[in-house]
């Protein structure tokens, strides 16, 4: 070869195509190959050694293994899927639930602070009261657990 050879003529258009479309099917058999073994372990109605099998299947003869695994187990794999999907968003809100329900500890401050302006409004307690009462929700030195305005600091 004598003379200068350029890429562009030696690679076509189309073989730029085709090479990134083998590329891509191979990324999207990665992902399935993934997915496939995941699944296997997430079937709680697979045996040890059914689970196995499986994997030694898909790891010795991996294109056979995942093509034989989705045509056998495929149809469930969704619901296998959404079910875990479904297990996990239960258990963050209950783990939520549980999390805002220990923060507050029963009542607030604005809890608190709600119960006073409503025993103001009634007239149960003066202008100064309130004052005092608002300033101990407010630094956090008052009751957690309401037991008024007037309970005493003797039991503390």
């Amino acid at each position: 070869m004598s003379g200068k050879t350029y890429l562009a003529y030696d690679y076509p258009l189309l073989g730029a195509f085709l090479s990134m479309l083998v590329f891509f099917l191979w990324i999207m058999w990665i992902i399935l190959l993934f997915r496939v073994v995941v699944d296997i372990f997430r079937d709680d109605g697979l045996s040890g050694w059914a689970k196995t099998g499986w994997l030694v299947f898909t790891i010795v003869l991996p294109f056979l293994g995942v093509f034989v695994y989705v045509i056998a187990r495929g149809k469930n794999m969704g619901r296998r899927e959404i079910t875990q999907a479904r297990q996990q968003q239960e258990a963050f809100d209950s783990y939520i639930r549980e999390t805002a329900k220990g923060a507050g500890g029963g009542t607030s401050s604005v809890d608190e602070l709600a119960r006073l302006s409503e025993i103001k409004a009634r007239g149960d307690i003066s202008d100064d009261e309130f004052r005092r009462a608002k300033e101990l929700v407010l630094t956090g030195h008052g009751p957690k657990e309401h037991h008024g305005p007037y309970a005493s600091s003797a039991g503390r």
